[in-house]
């Protein structure tokens, strides 16, 4: 069980138990295998020259680095649980490196492969110089949604998982869409967007929620506060979501978001960085990315667990069963 081998942590008032998953070291996103006890993900590890894509189960064992040259971003797991998919600029060394960080200077050539768990069968999707990443699953395994930038304007694409069948979902003028994930559904999108005009005005930019069926059709925006609502992640409930609001004046928290209803649940309640949420197939974990073991000296991010069995978001019995 999770709960016996990942490191309990003293967690603030208010929150639900809180695990440090031990032996990563500093790290970006990461996301739950089908098993919901292993998860893929950016890490920066002793030896390495940058990020790059790892898998490690949840109690911190079972390290596995699955590519070992360019700069890596964002990876996932197939529903199979036999394959992953990753963005990496392996291929295109020669070009600028850019920063994952700074959408005015994404990474261009930072292209979208598959592999095997251990990282053989690598196969490249996308074969251009643009920057390729942001990318997920549907939970059906029929699509791969990305998010591709062409002369500093992004949009969400998806593809098959053998890179055919590309195809541009939005087409939003004066918004920046992306980190975008799949609904239950494999049909609904999430994903959070920025205006252009608030590019570079501000710290954190101010970002909205919204949907959007797969074939762009039906969009919605979710929050229009004014603020930064980031990282929207689906509950397998096909209900609930797990997003990112900056609280002021300067306080990244997650939240439960409701697609049927306005309630708002606060999840975190730490003075330093909470983000990159994921929810556990089975419902019974948020995995999270904070600095709130960090000190002065060593401010890095890492992963944790949180508890969230008691708030009922777990998979819901398809219609017709008990």
């Amino acid at each position: 069980m999770v709960t016996s081998l990942a490191r309990e942590q003293a967690a603030p008032a208010g929150e639900l138990p809180v695990r440090r998953i031990p032996n990563i070291g500093p790290s970006a996103e990461f996301y739950f295998a089908p098993d919901s006890q292993t998860i893929i993900g950016n890490a920066k590890r002793d030896g390495d020259d940058g990020y790059h894509v790892y898998t490690v189960r949840v109690d911190g064992t079972e390290i596995r680095r699955i590519n070992d040259h360019g700069a890596d971003a964002c990876s996932f797991f197939f529903p199979d649980g036999k394959r992953i998919v990753w963005t990496s600029t392996r291929d295109n060394l020669e070009l600028p490196k850019g920063n994952y960080s700074d959408p005015k200077n994404y990474p261009q050539g930072a292209e979208i492969y598959t592999s095997k768990l251990d990282g053989s069968g690598v196969k490249r999707l996308t074969k251009n110089t643009l920057y390729e990443a942001e990318v997920s699953v549907s939970a059906d395994g029929k699509w791969i949604l990305f998010g591709r930038q062409n002369n500093g304007k992004m949009e969400l694409w998806r593809m098959r998982p053998n890179g055919s069948g590309q195809r541009q979902i939005t087409h939003l003028d004066g918004w920046q869409p992306g980190g975008a994930q799949y609904m239950p559904d494999s049909r609904t999108i999430l994903f959070r967007a920025w205006k252009q005009e608030d590019e570079g005005k501000r710290s954190p930019m101010p970002m909205e929620l919204f949907a959007i069926d797969h074939d762009g059709k039906n969009l919605k925006q979710l929050t229009n506060t004014g603020g930064t609502n980031w990282a929207p992640y689906p509950a397998p409930d096909g209900r609930h979501f797990a997003f990112v609001k900056v609280l002021p004046p300067r306080n990244f928290e997650i939240f439960l978001g409701d697609l049927q209803s306005d309630r708002q649940i606060r999840l975190t309640y730490s003075d330093a960085f909470d983000g990159f949420p994921a929810i556990s197939p089975d419902g019974h974990w948020l995995l999270f990315t904070s600095s709130r073991d960090s000190t002065p000296e060593n401010r890095g991010l890492t992963q944790y667990l949180m508890d969230i069995s008691s708030l009922d978001v777990g998979p819901r019995p398809a219609r017709g069963t008990q």
